[in-house]
């Protein structure tokens, strides 16, 4: 079972002046803290950080950690970059069917419980699934035109989920379906998958598992991680 983290973008919605994934949050690089969450669950034996040729920004993070190596052979989309991301894991070792979890490097709030229960939910299944979330806010459709921009509708969101990562499929069905997905808009592993007229498992996963987009986003990035820092900190210390 392995791991991928594409981190090979530029965030440019962020507005940052560099990668979001080497922004600092809670003291550390974004990308410092998924890795550390993934590599906390002992079923993957591999986690493999996809970043663009001669990027060895991340190669400080992994440490002496055996377990977490660079793939440099990142591309100019996510999609792209998932894609070579599997071909260089088949290249060194792991094989078409064994599993394989996709993060994204600006979910940085992921816990190591929540990729547990979706291993455990998905590796006995045929197809993989997905960590997500029901909606729970009102939705409502723009109507076409207004300006000012205006409600044209309100939307169910009865049976709808949020799509969340780690996603988790097998390699050599994952590489097929994004071979043949790519002219369409396809925005994660799952739809992908779903194209295939597969259909993956939703998993629960946790409020706090959100993706760091805007600059509101990292700062509640920063509370979300300061605040477990502070508490593992005073459980190590004996006060919790």
């Amino acid at each position: 079972m392995y791991a991928l983290i594409p981190a090979a973008g530029s965030g440019s919605r962020l507005g940052a002046p560099g990668p979001k994934q080497y922004l600092q949050v809670a003291g550390e690089p974004m990308l410092a803290h998924p890795l550390r969450a993934l590599l906390a669950c002992e079923p993957l034996r591999l986690v493999a950080v996809v970043v663009q040729p001669g990027d060895d920004a991340a190669r400080a993070l992994l440490g002496q950690e055996p377990r977490a190596v660079l793939a440099p052979c990142g591309g100019p989309t996510r999609a792209a970059s998932v894609r070579a991301g599997l071909a260089w894991l088949l290249d060194h070792g792991a094989r078409a069917a064994d599993w394989v979890l996709v993060h994204d490097a600006a979910r940085c709030c992921i816990t190591p419980e929540a990729i547990r229960r979706l291993i455990e939910a998905c590796v006995a299944d045929e197809v993989g699934g997905l960590l997500a979330l029901p909606l729970a806010d009102t939705l409502k459709r723009q109507r076409d035109g207004a300006e000012p921009v205006r409600v044209g509708a309100t939307v169910s969101r009865a049976g709808l989920w949020q799509a969340q990562t780690p996603q988790m499929f097998r390699i050599g069905p994952l590489a097929d379906a994004l071979d043949a997905s790519t002219h369409l808009d396809v925005t994660d592993e799952a739809s992908a998958i779903e194209a295939q007229g597969l259909h993956p498992l939703l998993v629960p996963g946790e409020a706090s598992n959100f993706k760091v987009t805007l600059a509101g986003d990292l700062e509640l990035a920063e509370a979300v991680l300061g605040a477990r820092r502070a508490a593992r900190i005073a459980k190590e210390h004996g006060h919790a």
